[in-house]
């Protein structure tokens, strides 16, 4: 008997198992079209409704005698259905079920990673609010820079993850897509209203001009998809890598009671998860060009793509999944340390408020080029000098002394100078 369709989680979508049920669930929807349309007889559906059923094993055990996994399904489940038998895969060819199925695999692989993503989308936005005016110092090029927040940092990660929401959101119409078109894809052995209904029962649209297969473009956007997400993770995990080096530690990943971090060093706690995340972003890129190469098949078809996507697929859908259920965890539980930010922005007493200086000395009438030669002098001097204060440098420099008084210099050094316009993103955000 068939069981009632739910779905399981993302380990169970891609196992032998649920590849069969998604398959059967494909050929009962087309003899369900075809009797609908009177083509085969309404009692032959029901009976084979009733008896369809297959063993996993006995179907392997087919398949090592004839070379060919579907004929093995399908002679598999004639041994259950008997006489009604005859009507299953009435003029349809392999990659009929094989591209439709595989299509209701993706679609419900991406209902659960549309799930994860939104509990990431969740965890940064509590984390983007909580650390809202958590000040510290934003870089560039490795080197600080000027001043951000630390919720800023988040809210940029949630802008992204936004963006691919919307992308999958998209990809979730653009993949549901079915193919009872037969051979070469012409319908030469089977109406294409069967096409149609068949679709129309399993959720999925006909393909607009199918060959013997759904054209690999499809594919590959999603894989390409993916791979986008795991490349954002991917930033998100190295951002936290080097925040949490022990030069900075301004975050760090939560190490539980227990937990231990090198087998020769006792002091270590290591960014485990992010190199975890940053390792399999590696994967799926790698997939999605798999994906790419597969688009190029021979004429109407050949099956160069087919080992591919039994390895691409499964393993991708599985590692977005789990990456994102890695990523939520880390963002949830991951510890900041504000006091390290402050630490690490006022070093070399406050040369990331540099340009504040600078602007302050233009607005009184000095030249870009003098006023900046001035800084750049006084920053410098902090940064090469252990100990070096850039404030005090400003404050006892003549030529500042002269354009700045003590008050104006300290407005130059007010961190909430740099935050002031933050709330405008947050704004679009709806944080």
């Amino acid at each position: 008997m068939i069981e009632r369709y739910t779905l399981p989680e993302m380990g169970d979508l891609w196992t032998d198992l649920y590849k069969y049920k998604t398959w059967l669930r494909v050929e009962i929807a087309v003899c369900e079209a075809q009797a609908e349309l009177g083509y085969i007889p309404e009692e032959a559906v029901e009976t084979i409704k009733a008896k369809a059923d297959f063993d996993p094993q006995r179907i392997l055990e087919i398949e090592a005698e004839v070379r060919h996994d579907v004929i093995a399904f399908l002679t598999n489940l004639n041994e259950y259905v008997g006489d009604a038998g005859r009507y299953i895969h009435l003029g349809m060819t392999s990659s009929d079920m094989l591209d439709t199925a595989l299509s209701l695999q993706i679609v419900d692989s991406l209902q659960v990673i549309m799930t994860h993503v939104e509990n990431l989308i969740q965890a940064l936005r509590f984390k983007a609010q909580e650390h809202r005016n958590t000040v510290m110092i934003g870089r560039s090029h490795g080197i600080h820079a000027e001043p951000i927040t630390f919720g800023f940092k988040l809210a940029g990660w949630l802008a992204e993850m936004l963006r691919h929401r919307e992308r999958l959101t998209r990809l979730q119409d653009q993949v549901a897509v079915g193919k009872i078109s037969g051979a070469v894809g012409t319908y030469a052995n089977i109406d294409p209203k069967v096409e149609a209904l068949a679709c129309q029962n399993l959720g999925l649209r006909p393909d607009t001009a199918s060959t013997q297969v759904i054209s690999r473009d499809i594919h590959a956007d999603f894989m390409n998809a993916l791979a986008l997400v795991g490349a954002s993770l991917e930033r998100f995990a190295v951002e936290i890598r080097n925040l949490q080096r022990s030069d900075v530690l301004e975050v760090e990943e939560f190490f539980a009671k227990g937990q231990k971090g090198s087998s020769a060093m006792p002091h270590k706690r290591n960014p485990i998860r992010s190199e975890r995340v940053t390792g399999l972003a590696r994967i799926l890129r790698g997939n999605a060009m798999a994906a790419l190469e597969n688009v190029a098949l021979w004429h109407e078809r050949d099956i160069s793509h087919s080992s591919v996507e039994r390895v691409v697929f499964p393993d991708s859908c599985i590692l977005v999944h789990f990456m994102l259920v890695e990523m939520t965890k880390l963002v949830k539980q991951l510890l900041v340390y504000p006091e390290n930010m402050q630490r690490n922005m006022n070093i070399y007493g406050g040369v990331v408020f540099s340009q504040r200086v600078l602007l302050s000395l233009v607005d009184k009438g000095l030249s870009r080029e003098d006023a900046y030669a001035i800084v750049q002098s006084c920053a410098h001097q902090a940064w090469n000098t252990e100990g070096g204060d850039f404030r005090a440098l400003v404050s006892a420099d003549q030529r500042v002394q002269e354009q700045l008084s003590a008050a104006e210099i300290d407005v130059c050094f007010d961190p909430n100078h740099h935050l002031k316009h933050l709330d405008e993103v947050y704004q679009r955000l709806c944080i």
